[in-house]
């Protein structure tokens, strides 16, 4: 009887939450609307496969990544097949030399995104630099008093950092992409592609994180706000590469919230997506704040007008409700399938008085979804 009970307590701490079947299944949609009889069918399944310990797909899992861990670094690899070129280099001084001979080649990460201008529109990106051998672009470094994400470092390894130094952060990763995208696509890559409807460059711009680039003539940092341009053009050179982003910790006095806005909660491309930061003086005055939204102009942005209106002010409904106005100074939003211009200007400030009620504590289901529904 104790053996059985043993074998039933090892069985419930292995069988996987709702909230964890819910992750696995965003890759997969189901246009009948079926989620909750495929749920329920992951967990019947959940109980009558075999345990962790004895099941197959486990030790097969098991093996493979044993193997790959046996895999030494290597030297640089390159591939030539009728004109096309790859290169996999094993270190950043290779990288930066091939890049420096072919400045313009397409660097690729996870492929989220580069994969769909081959298949989709038929870009050719060739030569091709694959980033992957590059130990030095995987790896998080944690100080004191910031967050160090190497460029190679794809959302799944960095969420449990991130979602310790800014709990905001681990709430709206898993909402960018489905898992297999997360598993796959780097944060590095989100910020080099310049999408102005990228999940993270907002949520950064607003933690005033700081970008470093990589070539053969040195080591060049800049804010990351100021690698946006205009509308698909970054300063980055064509011999430079991201080598990582360096992401401040919140002071204890700081307040730090992410919003996104989409058609679906799970899997789903943002319409608008909000970054709030912000630090009171002791009379309750603005000292400090910082509004990044994405989806809202060509390149995601501060709110500078909104700000503005707010520093030195008392942080009060009427004042946020005052400064929230000024958005219109700030951003011309396009009208697309995603969202109308006018819908997004009002998401906009809806967004910055979200943040200020939870401030206030005003709202519990608010805070619990902060960085969460997308509605």
């Amino acid at each position: 009887m104790r053996l059985l009970h043993a074998r039933l307590r090892h069985v419930a701490l292995w069988l996987p939450s709702r909230e964890r079947i819910e992750q696995a299944l965003q890759g997969n949609l189901c246009r009948c609307t079926g989620y909750e009889p495929i749920v329920k069918a992951a967990e019947r399944a959940s109980e009558l496969r075999p345990t962790a310990i004895f099941d197959p797909i486990e030790r097969m899992r098991a093996n493979v990544i044993e193997r790959l861990a046996t895999i030494g670094e290597g030297p640089t690899i390159h591939i030539s097949h009728e004109g096309d070129d790859l290169y996999v280099p094993a270190s950043l001084g290779d990288l930066a030399e091939i890049l420096g001979r072919h400045p313009h080649a397409t660097v690729v990460a996870g492929s989220t995104d580069v994969g769909l201008w081959v298949t989709k529109q038929m870009r050719p990106i060739n030569p091709v630099i694959f980033i992957g051998g590059v130990a030095a672009l995987q790896s998080i470094g944690v100080e004191d008093d910031e967050v160090l994400i190497g460029a190679g470092v794809t959302y799944s390894q960095a969420l449990t950092v991130l979602a310790q130094s800014h709990p905001a952060l681990g709430k709206l990763i898993p909402r960018i992409g489905g898992e297999q995208v997360r598993n796959m696509g780097t944060i590095g890559g989100n910020i080099a592609n310049g999408s102005p409807i990228g999940d993270m460059p907002p949520a950064l711009i607003a933690l005033c994180a700081r970008l470093t680039l990589r070539s053969q003539e040195g080591v060049r940092e800049l804010p990351l706000e100021e690698f946006f341009i205009d509308y698909g053009k970054q300063d980055r050179q064509r011999h430079e590469f991201v080598e990582s982003v360096c992401v401040p910790k919140l002071p204890d006095d700081a307040q730090f919230a992410v919003y996104k806005i989409a058609k679906r909660r799970d899997e789903d491309i943002t319409a608008v997506l909000g970054a709030f930061y912000l630090r009171l003086d002791a009379g309750g005055r603005v000292a400090e704040v910082r509004l990044a939204y994405g989806g809202m102009a060509g390149i995601p942005k501060r709110a500078a007008s909104v700000e503005a209106a707010l520093l030195g002010k008392a942080w009060t409904e009427a004042n946020v409700r005052a400064a929230a106005a000024e958005l219109g100074k700030d951003f011309t939003p396009l009208t697309d399938w995603r969202a109308s211009a006018e819908y997004r200007l009002m998401a906009a400030k809806n967004l910055l008085t979200r943040f200020y009620l939870e401030t206030q504590g005003e709202d519990a289901e608010l805070v619990r979804f902060a960085a969460g529904a997308g509605r």
